[in-house]
């Protein structure tokens, strides 16, 4: 980790906002993401990403066609997903989708792959659950290959071989950066590890640095596997106001109907302030003043080793005045803040 290098980021799940009370009908909030990829890239940001879901008041069902309109408004950030889910998609198409992406973009573009937490798209798109573990590792190999090779003779079980395809418009040579999303699994890691790509933490609940474990055998597995050192992220949740007490009380006034809802239909915990506030304190939750997130954000990259934060900073029914103050506080504090902490007190680990 280097304090001069360490990237920021900023990840949406296409969660409708509101505006002066009103909320934002879908369309709208589209047109909402492109403008704050442009105010991400003007606060100075490295990376500006979208996931995938295919949930009410949730727009990010087509993320290379949102992140090609920001393409086209922007001219220096890099673009990317927060999550793709790799296993209900077709790796041939996906390629397609994201060569012509970074194309487009002028060698921006990037992925998460991921096994996918939220699984409506299995039933969707027509896949079964139980094959949740075999889709992923097949596709993803697949997904390498023609990043990696100029032509791919192939066959597997779920999807149609294919003979000698040359895919175009071509990527640049060995493909786009392609990080693997890891929510706590230890197979997750071994995969990264094994196929020699960055990892990126969802750290979304607990303590970030119960975490460290997983670190340690992600550079231990990436020496066995005979791989270079690859870099880590961690994704998590947050807002930034100008006062502890703003973010505080703005987050929880969102939060909280969302995370009710989750553990009904989850079946995990209900939110209580009690819990809110220890998340806020010592757990997931990156919500405070610039001063505050930015020592939180310098712990973990200290904890564990991190080369990249990426804050998730829509929820459902923010005010777009607050998404737009997280957005530029990342950018023209909180960044500088965190890479001035590291520099003075670099990882150990």
């Amino acid at each position: 980790m280097s304090a001069s290098t360490f990237e920021f980021g900023l990840n949406s799940f296409g969660e409708v906002a509101t505006d002066g009370g009103r909320t934002l009908d879908d369309a709208e909030t589209v047109r909402l993401l492109v403008e704050e990829a442009g105010r991400a890239e003007a606060a100075g940001l490295d990376v500006f990403s979208i996931g995938e879901h295919y949930r009410p008041d949730h727009v990010d069902t087509s993320t290379p066609v949102l992140l090609s309109a920001m393409a086209a408004t922007t001219e220096r950030i890099r673009l990317g997903t927060s999550v793709t889910v790799l296993s209900t998609n077709d790796p041939v198409r996906l390629f397609h989708d994201f060569s012509t992406l970074d194309a487009v973009s002028n060698g921006r573009a990037q992925l998460v792959l991921g096994r996918a937490s939220a699984t409506e798209s299995f039933p969707l798109f027509g896949y079964d659950l139980a094959d949740y573990e075999q889709l992923f590792d097949e596709k993803l190999e697949l997904f390498l290959r023609l990043q990696r090779e100029e032509s791919v003779t192939w066959s597997g079980a779920f999807r149609a071989p294919l003979a000698e395809h040359r895919p175009h418009p071509r990527m640049r040579p060995g493909g786009i950066p392609t990080w693997i999303g890891v929510g706590g699994s230890p197979h997750s890691v071994l995969r990264a590890a094994r196929h020699g790509l960055p990892m990126m933490l969802a750290t979304i609940g607990g303590r970030p640095e119960r975490f460290a474990g997983h670190v340690a055998l992600f550079h231990r597995a990436l020496q066995e596997s005979g791989h270079a050192p690859q870099p880590i992220g961690q994704h998590s949740l947050g807002l930034i106001a100008d006062t502890d007490e703003e973010a505080v009380e703005t987050w929880w006034r969102y939060w909280e109907p969302v995370v009710a809802a989750l553990a009904e239909e989850r079946g995990f915990y209900a939110p209580t302030r009690e819990r809110y506030e220890a998340e806020v304190d010592h757990g997931a939750l990156y919500v405070g003043s610039p001063e505050t997130v930015a020592r939180k954000i310098a712990k973990s990259a200290r904890d564990l080793r991190l080369s990249r934060f990426d804050l998730k900073y829509d929820i459902l029914h923010l005010p777009r005045e607050a998404r737009a103050r997280t957005i530029d506080l990342l950018g023209s504090e909180v960044a500088p803040r965190v890479r001035e902490l590291l520099t003075k007190e670099p990882s150990h680990v």
